[in-house]
């Protein structure tokens, strides 16, 4: 049947619908659309969509107008005169020579000249007595607290009384090889008995010096019991108290500036210390104090310390109520007198290679000078090696000043002062 032609049913009756039959040598004809194609897009979607496109373009005229407000901020930017090609304004000073005294000044304490400790030299005991109070002038021997010697006192006469019976015994012992050598001649007595009568004299004569020594040491030991100033002068401190054991080689009861005097003690760097010599006035100031003390330098240090490259200084000081050990000081010392520029602090300036003002040349341009500050004064800032005081230098407003740059000067300040 493969071979055969296939057979074609006829049209069935009644039925008016033309029926096509798919042969094999027929082909299938595509249908044509009667309308053509179309995709629906949901409601939602397309809401969703509108709202990302709203809000981007919300965010970009929000950037634009940062960016506008950016720019126009940045767009009349603060210059300096250098950055506007302007030659800048300023005030100079000529400053001369002036008369001034170099001077080195440090810090300390105001002590005693002479600081005495006063302790218990004798044997322990307990303080009975106190008759000296801190800040007590006290003269030479004077009772400053008494320890209690009720049993030295006893001791003392029981030594005296030893005396006595060996003086006695020596005086008879004396007496009988006197009268032994009397009766020598007439051979009433020996040559043995006169010999040890002799020695017995000699032996309690002994015996007294023993006895005195004795008597002498417990006496000195009951005099330790009275704690007594060995110089004139004003108690500084005061640490006995009745009823307190005192022992011997213990902490000080008492100390007492001799004859009052009273210095400062302080010291000065490695580089002050060579221009300082003894003698030179100095001026003493205290804290809280505005009347300045006048003295003088007393003693120099021989050593300076390897660690802090500082040495030691005294001044010496008159006696005066103000003057409390303890206080604390500074003091300036006058080294020498000189003509020196001086300058307003404003026109000193310093960095991390020193102090430098700066100058103005014959060309108006700003010059860098380093300066070597000596001191100050109320009129300003000694210049003690840099200047010749001829210069013009900038009074003011260095610190916005390059080196080299053009300047202009204001004719107000042109003279200088």
């Amino acid at each position: 049947m493969g071979t055969n032609p296939e057979h074609i049913m006829s049209t069935p009756e009644g039925q008016d619908d033309q029926v096509t039959w798919i042969a094999r040598e027929r082909t299938l004809q595509p249908v044509e659309a009667s309308q053509p194609p179309f995709v629906l897009t949901p409601p939602a979607q397309q809401s969703r969509r509108w709202k990302w496109t709203a809000g981007a373009i919300a965010a970009a005229l929000i950037i634009a107008l940062l960016a506008w407000k950016l720019m126009a901020g940045r767009a009349n930017p603060h210059t300096t005169l250098a950055d506007r090609g302007g030659i800048p304004l300023i005030s100079v000073i000529i400053p001369g020579q002036q008369a001034v005294t170099s001077s080195v000044s440090f810090t300390g304490a105001i002590a005693a000249r002479y600081d005495m400790p006063i302790a218990n030299e004798g044997d322990t005991g307990r303080i009975v007595a106190v008759n000296a109070e801190a800040g007590d002038h006290v003269r030479r021997g004077q009772l400053l607290a008494k320890i209690d010697d009720s049993v030295l006192v006893q001791q003392v006469n029981r030594l005296a009384a030893a005396l006595e019976q060996a003086r006695a015994q020596a005086a008879l012992s004396a007496a009988e090889y006197k009268r032994a050598l009397g009766v020598e001649a007439a051979g009433a007595l020996s040559a043995e008995d006169i010999e040890k009568r002799r020695a017995t004299a000699l032996t309690d004569a002994a015996n007294v010096k023993v006895a005195a020594a004795q008597l002498a040491e417990a006496q000195a030991r009951l005099e330790r019991t009275r704690i007594i100033a060995p110089v004139e002068g004003t108690v500084l401190t005061r640490r006995a108290e009745v009823g307190q054991i005192a022992n011997p080689g213990g902490e000080p009861l008492f100390r007492v500036a001799s004859g009052g005097e009273v210095e400062m003690r302080g010291q000065i760097a490695e580089q002050d210390l060579a221009q300082v010599k003894t003698g030179q006035a100095a001026t003493v100031y205290l804290t809280g104090i505005e009347q300045p003390f006048s003295g003088q330098v007393r003693l120099l240090g021989a050593i300076i310390d390897p660690q802090t490259r500082l040495g030691d200084i005294r001044i010496q000081l008159k006696p005066d109520p103000a003057l409390r050990p303890g206080a604390f000081a500074r003091a300036v010392v006058a080294v020498a007198k000189a003509s020196r520029p001086v300058l307003p602090q404003t026109a000193v300036m310093a960095d991390a290679n020193g102090s430098y003002v700066l100058l103005v040349d014959s060309a108006s341009r700003v010059e860098r000078r380093p300066v070597r500050v000596s001191g100050t004064t109320d009129s300003g800032v000694i210049i003690a090696e840099g200047l010749t005081g001829s210069e013009r230098v900038v009074a003011t407003a260095g610190g916005f000043l390059r080196d080299g740059e053009t300047v202009s000067i204001a004719p107000a300040a042109a003279g200088g002062t």
